[in-house]
Formats: structure tokens, sequence, C-alpha cells
């Protein structure tokens, strides 16, 4: 029997809508007929979910339930929740600390977070300097019971992971519905499955890392996996002509400026690509691409030269 992208008949679908402050887009091909307007809603729905529990933007959500928790209280969570916690800690492991949750007070301080206020240099520097538990160290779980307790006072922030879940997360609502030739997304990051009709990859533009502007640095050809980037560019800080981007070194507890604009991650699933396109970000070139090797993780690294891009392609799985 012919898979949708080998047939003739299969009718090209584009749903998209407004989440997470920015936009989800699913293109497919299918040869059956689909109700659009059911698969909409459950794709909104599958997505606002992930908003709704791992969001530092929303006092209600499982995640601010979380960090409001006084330690020692366990606190049952929901199971996605608990999956993207865990995943979020073995990163870190295998990144000896460059990828940890636990810096939601530091992104808060320098105006990253909801309020959007640039604390005192001295209050960032006292910040800084006091001892840090990592999320590892600071959360016990018991997933047997679905319950998460805090062995110490922690802020966690999830936004350098929980979009590439909401991502696969749309994967999963057109899988469940036997959709196998997609392209799904959520503001530059990307999962997909199969391809066009024809047989044709998925091609995906990778942003090049310039301060307001929008223009595509290249394009990657994608069958099966996710894409994530992290970069400088989007969301920084500028103090005594430096840029700061909103990526935290967890080991330093500063923000990063290391001359890495941008690190772009082809791995199995969103999530993990999300993941590791902060912790390479943060690793730089040399112990990143090392680390991406090991991993078997294609990278695109962007450092900058001056006034100049230099790119870095680490063919990890591919090559």
């Amino acid at each position: 029997m012919k898979t949708s992208s080998e047939s003739a008949s299969a009718r090209r679908h584009c749903l998209n809508g407004a989440i997470m402050g920015t936009r989800y887009c699913a293109l497919f091909y299918g040869f059956e007929r689909i109700d659009e307007t059911e698969l909409a809603r459950a794709l909104y729905d599958a997505v606002a979910l992930v908003d709704a529990q791992m969001s530092n933007w929303k006092t209600d959500s499982d995640l601010m339930r979380l960090n409001a928790a006084e330690p020692g209280a366990w606190m049952s969570l929901p199971t996605e929740l608990l999956w993207v916690l865990q995943t979020a800690i073995q990163v870190g492991a295998q990144s000896s600390g460059a990828f940890d949750i636990a810096v939601g007070d530091l992104v808060g301080a320098w105006g990253f977070g909801p309020q959007r206020r640039l604390a005192a240099a001295a209050e960032r520097e006292a910040l800084r300097r006091q001892p840090r538990s990592s999320a590892a160290a600071a959360l016990e779980f018991d997933f047997g019971g679905g319950r998460v307790r805090k062995r110490h006072p922690v802020f966690l922030d999830l936004s350098g992971i929980a979009k590439g879940f909401g991502v696969d997360q749309l994967a999963r609502c057109l899988e469940d519905r036997g959709i196998h030739d997609y392209l799904v997304s959520i503001d530059g990051e990307y999962r997909a499955r199969g391809g066009k009709p024809g047989g044709q990859c998925w091609s995906v533009a990778i942003e090049s890392p310039q301060a307001g502007r929008r223009e595509a640095l290249g394009v990657l050809e994608m069958t099966d996996g996710g894409l994530a980037t992290s970069g400088d560019y989007r969301h920084f800080h500028e103090q005594a002509g430096k840029r700061y981007a909103h990526t935290f070194d967890p080991l330093r507890a500063v923000p990063l400026d290391n001359g890495v604009a941008s690190v772009s991650v082809r791995a199995r699933t969103c999530m993990l690509a999300d993941a590791w396109a902060t912790a390479l970000m943060v690793l730089g070139p040399e112990r990143g691409a090392e680390l991406a090797r090991e991993q078997r993780l294609d990278v695109l690294f962007v450092l900058r030269d001056g006034d100049a891009l230099r790119q870095l392609w680490v063919p990890g799985a591919s090559g």
C-alpha cells in the first residue's frame, strides 16, 4: 500500500495558531479525509497543556506551584512535567552542568523573566556569589507516586526545553491520527517525519543570528527527528558594550558572553535538540563539538568573529 508521501492524491494541509506568545504550525500530507477543525483544536490543546504545566509566565502553572512549594513538601505533578524535569536533569548530567534548569532566579534578576525588570548590579552580583544548588541536587523524585519534592530552595526555569517538548507533542498529536508525513514547529523549533510527495525531504531554514533582522543563514534537510536553535540575537542586554544573552552559564551564574552567536542541533526529538542547543552554546565550539560527537548530535555553531560570522558544522550523527 502506498504511503501518503508516495500517493499522487496526497493533499497538503497547514494548520497554525497562537500559543506561548508565538505561533505553532503543522504542515502535513494525507490521502484520507481529515477533520481539520477537530485536528486544529487537538493541536492547540496539546501545546496549551504544555504551557499550562511548564510556563514561568503563568503564576498558576504546575511549574510555578513547584517553585513556590516549601522544601521537603511532596507535590504531585503531571506525567508530562515529570518527564521534562527528568530529561532536563539527564542532559544536565551529560553536559557536566552546562544545562541546568535551576537558573530561574538569575533569569529574573537579569530582566528576562515575566517582570522584565533588570535588578541592580549589586543584587545580581550577590546572586552570582551565593552558593547554588543544581536541579539534580535540589529535586527528589518519586516516579511511582508521580511526585517531586525540593531538598533545597530553588527556582526552576524550563525555557530551554519546554518549547521543544511542545513541538514533540504536536508530532504526537499527528502520529495518534495516523499522519506520518509532517513538519511541525513552534517559533523556529521543528520536528519532522517522512517527507513530501515524490520523496522530497523537508527543508528548514536556519535563521541568521542578527539582532533586529530575520534572514536565512542556510537550509537543512530533515526526514525524521527534531531541530532547535539557541542564540544571543533575540533576547539580550548590553552592558558596557557587551552583549549578554538570555542563555545563562549555570556554573558561573552569569549570562553568556562567549562569542557563540547561535547553536542549531538535530536530535532524535525536539525536546532533546532544544536542551542540547542550550548546553552546547554554554560549552562553546571546542568542548561542545567534542560532546556533540559523543552524543551523536548534528550541530551547527555560528561564531562571532568581530563583525563577521563564522560557521562550524559538527556531523555527530550523520558524519
